[in-house]
């Protein structure tokens, strides 16, 4: 009983609203997951992990308003109002991808979202404090955020609209991978702090050879950008990134989230848990706008 007393009503509306979100995209992908192989599965369930993890930043933003409104920029007007607006946006966008309804429309209003994410808040950021590594990190995380959103877009745009569909992925997946070289550079620079989206935190002492880790990441990152950029085996590459960061989530932030104690603590640990699975999300989304023919050798049978 004394370990459930520590578990806030954030930490268990977040992995509460993540977990339910993830089991109902994965029933309403039952039948494209029953038809893919190899990796193709797991880019199957790309829209389910981004919206799972979507799910649960909404239900953050709900459960913790007051102190999410303190990242809101100064200058905008009804700090509490924006924070309740974009949670209830994320999840509505988690609902539309689970269901698979008005997913283009909702793809698009997603990537408009990071968008303004980035312009308002995270390039203010960097430009006052352009020696801050976490900052650019946060500030490349929303773009690949937003540029996954971008690629989905143009994926879900009709063939009437060629011209559109093509320059929504074209800039979606350039945008993605010159986030993925950057973080790639990162994790070989500092590899020290725990994989994935480098931001602050030390990877635990407990966990084996973690420096090597590290730079097997780094390395995974920095190859697959540099595919994606130049349009070589790129949905294979993608897809490699979103594998690789979901062997991360199960594999390093569980484990970490589960060893938490303390309110502040739980929140932190599953902040990590999915925004590394909505990273994975993300690559997963641009690896499913990519031509199929990219990987057609690779795919097991």
């Amino acid at each position: 009983m004394e370990g459930f007393a520590v578990v806030s009503p954030v930490v268990l509306s977040v992995s509460l609203a993540g977990v339910v979100f993830l089991a109902a995209g994965t029933v309403t992908a039952r039948m494209e997951l029953a038809a893919a192989r190899g990796l193709e599965r797991l880019v199957v369930l790309g829209p389910t992990l981004f919206a799972a993890s979507l799910a649960a930043f909404g239900a953050e933003n709900l459960a913790a308003a007051n102190a999410i409104a303190q990242i809101v920029p100064e200058w905008m007007p009804w700090h509490l109002f924006w924070v309740y607006f974009v949670g209830l946006a994320e999840l509505a966008a988690a609902l539309s991808l689970v269901a698979k309804r008005r997913v283009g429309l909702t793809a698009g209003l997603l990537a408009a979202m990071f968008l303004i994410f980035v312009l308002t808040i995270h390039l203010p950021n960097v430009l006052a404090q352009p020696r801050n590594r976490i900052l650019w990190a946060v500030m490349l995380r929303d773009t690949s955020f937003g540029a996954a959103a971008m690629a989905l877009t143009g994926s879900m745009t009709g063939d009437g609209k060629p011209g559109t569909r093509k320059w929504l992925v074209l800039a979606g997946r350039v945008l993605f991978a010159l986030s993925l070289l950057m973080f790639g550079f990162e994790h070989m620079l500092h590899p020290e702090f725990a994989p994935g989206v480098p931001l602050a935190k030390l990877t635990p002492t407990w966990v084996p050879w973690r420096f090597f880790c590290a730079d097997v990441v780094g390395a995974v990152l920095l190859v697959a950008g540099g595919a994606l950029l130049f349009n070589k085996w790129a949905r294979f590459a993608a897809s490699s990134v979103g594998l690789t960061m979901v062997v991360l989530t199960v594999g390093l932030y569980l484990p970490i989230f589960a060893m938490t104690h303390g309110p502040a603590a739980g929140i932190e640990g599953a902040n990590y848990v999915f925004d590394t699975l909505l990273f994975g999300g993300a690559a997963l989304l641009v690896a499913g706008a990519m031509p199929s023919e990219d990987q057609h050798t690779l795919v097991a049978r």
